[in-house]
């Protein structure tokens, strides 16, 4: 029977050939950072070639570099999907990253793969190749999609090595997880009873969380649907990052100077020059101090109970950096901010928690943490960090946390100990500063609520903030971004490749306690909250309740 009809006619599926495994590289939207990441890049994936060949297999690139971008990063989410149309379908493929890389470029092609997928990561600082490997695999975990994961330096190692065979040679690899366990019966203590009738309040009263533009850098995984948000008790208010460019715009310069005045008279350092290209300016923070005004006031507005800015990629070349204002709004004790009549200070003594990069996991961890330390009487500020990156020092395994800016100045120990340098140009291409510092030595509590099994989960773990010397922290910071505050840490009882094999996400978010015993106490309380709200809670390594 004739049609007029146009059908499609879909190409034949490629055969996958025996021994070979496709390689793809997901990158960046920036042109600037794929083309300065790209030697980084080149070099690992060198690396995972010649032990890949070594075990026997063959490595085939499924796109080529681009002599005239200059790098060979995939670089939107369509050419994603175009990439994964050569692929066979039910070929080996490894995911290769030593940078920072936006999920969604290859999350159409994996979604529907058959074949065995690794995501695999240099284990280096100087690029955030250990974030891009967290952020995807947090988002495949979301999306369902079996896969495996895998780092190393440089791939000679004997750990390594053993992980790739295995890979190979199955097409699973697991990693031990032995630290992670299920939630027991908890027991009758005043912090239990605090944290279920805190979840009964959110539940009943509600809060709303600001979202200012949705999904940042590609971070499938940190965004969370309604119909799981709204059981907590916890809704969205969906806001565009353009309304906060039109609000910025109606904050008068007397008022932004204000806020730096204040920021002087506090004791923090600003590392300022002339140069708009290379160069924190006084006008890059007079734009960052009207952002943080109208963030408060938008907020007010809304009635909003925390906030987040997505800022990359929409605002990138429209404003200044937003982590500065980001950091300040964590902070309890901030520059003051009145509403456009002046009859009211804005949030007055209390910080309004920030999610950083519009991490809606991190919005509600914030919004549960903000609660309990506060009813406990401790300070509430919150922030989260990328987990960058670390290494062994005096016998112990320290962590880099590190994120581009938005830490509470009392992480550090206050204003005088923070400061505010340009951030890099690669990434943040008209400037702006941060509010960094080295994070004060202290107990920690850290924690994670991810989506998993169509479900919201949440992993609990204590840790310490150390202090190291000043070269130790100074080298740990040129070998990562040194504009960006810093927070040594060591978790209690999760070994290295523990917390890499289960965390799923590129942020962890983290609140300091006076000592141990409150920390405990802390989590008990966390603990009962999430669970009172729904959420499966795992415990991590040493946590006792």
């Amino acid at each position: 029977m004739s049609s007029s009809y146009a059908f499609p006619v879909l190409a034949d599926e490629a055969a996958a050939e025996p021994g070979v495994v496709y390689t793809v590289a997901s990158g960046d939207l920036r042109l600037s950072a794929n083309q300065t990441c790209w030697p980084t890049q080149e070099a690992f994936e060198a690396d995972l070639d010649r032990a890949v060949t070594a075990l026997g297999r063959r490595i085939r690139r499924a796109h080529p570099v681009d002599a005239e971008q200059k790098h060979g990063f995939i670089a939107s989410q369509r050419q994603g999907i175009e990439v994964f149309k050569t692929i066979p379908p039910d070929a080996p493929v490894i995911v290769a990253e030593a940078v920072w890389q936006y999920s969604h470029h290859v999350l159409a092609g994996l979604r529907t793969h058959r074949g065995p997928i690794l995501v695999v990561a240099n284990w280096s600082g100087e690029f955030p190749g250990l974030v891009g490997l967290l952020g995807l695999t947090a988002s495949l975990t979301k999306a369902g999609v079996a896969h495996s994961i895998l780092w190393s330096q440089d791939f000679t190692d004997d750990w390594a090595l053993a992980g790739l065979r295995t890979w190979l040679e199955t097409g699973t690899l697991t990693h031990d997880q032995s630290h992670v366990r299920d939630l027991p019966a908890l027991p009758d203590t005043e912090e239990v009873a605090l944290g279920r009738a805190l979840a009964a309040q959110l539940q009943r009263e509600k809060a709303i969380i600001g979202v200012f533009d949705e999904g940042c850098m590609g971070m499938y995984n940190a965004i969370i649907d309604d119909e799981l948000l709204n059981p907590l008790g916890i809704y969205k208010e969906r806001l565009s990052q353009s309304a906060l460019v039109a609000e910025m715009n109606r904050v008068p310069e007397e008022e932004a100077q204000a806020v730096r005045d204040w920021l002087d008279s506090a004791g923090m350092t600003f590392h300022t020059g002339t140069d708009e290209a290379t160069e924190l300016t006084d006008a890059q923070l007079i734009s960052q101090f009207k952002m943080y005004v109208a963030a408060l006031r938008i907020a007010d507005d809304f009635g909003l109970d925390a906030v987040g800015i997505q800022y990359q990629q929409g605002l990138k070349d429209t404003v200044p950096a937003s982590d500065l204002a980001e950091g300040l709004l964590n902070n309890a004790e901030r520059p003051p901010v009145r509403s456009r009549d002046g009859a009211r200070e804005l949030y007055a003594g209390q910080p309004l928690p920030h999610f950083n990069e519009v991490d809606e996991g991190v919005a509600v961890d914030s919004l549960v943490t903000n609660r309990i330390w506060t009813a406990m009487g401790f300070d509430p500020a919150t922030t989260l960090h990328d987990i960058r990156w670390g290494e062994e020092y005096d016998g112990r395994f320290v962590w880099v946390m590190e994120i581009s800016g938005s830490v509470p100045a009392s992480h550090h120990g206050g204003y005088d100990k923070s400061y505010s340098m340009r951030q890099p140009p690669m990434f943040f291409p008209l400037g702006g500063g941060t509010l960094s510092g080295v994070s004060k030595p202290g107990e920690i509590v850290w924690s994670r609520v991810f989506i998993m099994d169509g479900v919201l989960h949440v992993d609990l773990g204590r840790g310490t903030a150390v202090e190291l010397p000043e070269e130790e922290t100074r080298r740990r910071l040129d070998a990562t971004n040194p504009e960006w505050p810093i927070m040594h840490a060591v978790l209690h009882g999760v070994d290295r490749d523990q917390l890499m094999a289960r965390h799923k996400a590129n942020h962890l978010n983290v609140a300091y306690t006076p000592d141990a015993e409150t920390a405990d106490k802390a989590l008990q309380a966390k603990a009962a909250m999430f669970e009172s709200l729904g959420v499966v809670v795992h415990l991590c390594g040493d946590v006792r309740i």
